[in-house]
C-alpha cells in the first residue's frame, strides 16, 4: 500500500548545519540546548517511538529540526513540536511549510502545558529532553501516563541509568520506583557527546518508556512521591529515622517504625532495600497529600 505521505518534503530543506549558519543560532546553556546534526541518529530516534502514522507525536524543544525532520521522513501523522526558544520558531516555521498540515509548533514552556490536552489519541513523545528539565518534565508525565502510548526520550546515561536500576543499587531511587511502579523501562542505545553541538560533557541514553497495563500494585501518586521522596533524602538511614520526615501522612497513632511494622518491613532496613511493591504499601498505609 502507497505511503499516505511523499517521502520527500514538498520543498526541499537545506542541511542543518546550513540552516544554523543562516540564523546565526548559538546553543545556549540556559535552555540545556545541544544540537544534534546526525540523520542516522536522529532517524533512530524517530524509529524507537514505533509507528508514528496515527494519532500525535510530541517533540519538546525541537531547536533546528533534526529529530523534526526524522519524525515526518519516518511517516508521522502529526508532530506537535514544544519550542520555549523564540529564535527556533522561524526554523520550524519552514519545516512546516515543507510538510504540509503535519507540523504544529507551540511556543511554550513544557513544563507549564498539559499535552493530554494537545492532539488526537494516541499520544506518544519522541524527544531530546534539554537536560536541564528532563527530570521533573518526567515525572509531570508519569502523572498522566495513561495518556501516552509511550514516550522515547534522550537523557543523561545517568538518568537512565537511575530509572532502570534495580533495588540494592547505587542508582535505585525515587525515579527509579515511580517510574518502574507505571512503565517498563527500556534503554535503547547510547550516544557519544561528539554526536551534538556543542558536545556536552555527559554521554546521552535514549529511553523507552511504555506503560503498564496497570500498576505494579495498587496506590495513590502523589502518596508515592511522598513516601519515596522521605525514604531517599536520608537513603543512609533506616526507614524508622527518614519516614519519620512523612510527618501528618502517617495515620494516627502510629510512627515510622509502627508504619514499617504494618507493612511488614523491618524498621532497620533503608530505601534502597525495598521493593517497588513495598514502596506501594507503605504509600496506601499513609494519609494522602492534602486529605
Amino acid at each position: 500500500m502507497p505511503s499516505a505521505f511523499p517521502d520527500h518534503p514538498v520543498h526541499p530543506l537545506p542541511p542543518l548545519r546550513e540552516v544554523i549558519a543562516q540564523h546565526d543560532l548559538q546553543a545556549k546553556k540556559s535552555l540545556g540546548q545541544n544540537f544534534l546534526f546526525d540523520l542516522n541518529l536522529t532517524g533512530r530516534i524517530a524509529r524507537g517511538g514505533g509507528d508514528l502514522g496515527t494519532g500525535t507525536t510530541f517533540e519538546i524543544g525541537p531547536g533546528p529540526g533534526g529529530l523534526t525532520r526524522a519524525l515526518l521522513e519516518e511517516g508521522a501523522r502529526q508532530v506537535i513540536a514544544i519550542e520555549r526558544d523564540p529564535r527556533m520558531l522561524p526554523i520550524q516555521a519552514e519545516i512546516a511549510a515543507a510538510y504540509p498540515d503535519r507540523l504544529t509548533v507551540v511556543q511554550a514552556d513544557a513544563l507549564e502545558i498539559d499535552l493530554t490536552t494537545l492532539g488526537e489519541a494516541p499520544r506518544r513523545i519522541v524527544a531530546n529532553l534539554p537536560y536541564n528539565v528532563a527530570t521533573p518534565l518526567i515525572l509531570r508525565w508519569l502523572a498522566s501516563i495513561n495518556s501516552f502510548a509511550c514516550i522515547v526520550v534522550m537523557l543523561q546515561k545517568e538518568v537512565v541509568d537511575r530509572l532502570a536500576a534495580a533495588p540494592r543499587t547505587k542508582d535505585y531511587g525515587r525515579l527509579s520506583v515511580i517510574t518502574q511502579w507505571l512503565c517498563t523501562v527500556e534503554p535503547l542505545f547510547d550516544v557519544n557527546p561528539r554526536a551534538f553541538v556543542p558536545p556536552p560533557k555527559v554521554t546521552s541514553t535514549v529511553v523507552r518508556l511504555t506503560p503498564r497495563p496497570a500498576p505494579l500494585a495498587p496506590c495513590d501518586f502523589k502518596a508515592l512521591e511522598a513516601v519515596t521522596a522521605a525514604a531517599f533524602n536520608q537513603r543512609r538511614k533506616m526507614l524508622r529515622a527518614s519516614l519519620k520526615g512523612l510527618g501528618r501522612m502517617l495515620p494516627d497513632g502510629m510512627d515510622a517504625e509502627a508504619l514499617c511494622a504494618a507493612a511488614d518491613i523491618p524498621p532497620t532496613a533503608r530505601a534502597e532495600e525495598l521493593s517497588v511493591e513495598q514502596f506501594c504499601t507503605l504509600a496506601r498505609l499513609c494519609n494522602a497529600p492534602g486529605t
